[in-house]
């Protein structure tokens, strides 16, 4: 028999102007799910979405920089990773 975990309550402040553009949405707690989902699925995946790499994530940066590099796409002008091996 599986135990189901209790799901957590986390609460936030919001401004007059995004209170009243959330009150026509049926399900307000599934979309502010689905949108804090999504947002994360775009976050660094080193530095969690500061903006900043510790020491060591640093050090481990300039190994890897090492054999890659940050390149602009000629098409859709992005900047992506690429290997230089």
């Amino acid at each position: 028999m599986g135990l189901e975990r209790k799901q957590d309550v986390i609460t936030f402040k919001v401004d007059k102007a995004l209170n009243e553009a959330l009150e026509g949405i049926p399900n307000r707690s599934e979309f502010i799910r689905n949108a804090i989902l999504a947002a994360l699925d775009g976050t660094c995946p080193l530095c969690k979405g500061t903006g900043i790499l510790n020491v060591s994530q640093q050090k481990h940066w300039e190994e890897f920089a090492q054999k890659h590099a940050v390149v602009k796409c000629d098409d859709c002008h992005t900047f992506h990773l690429t290997c230089q091996v």
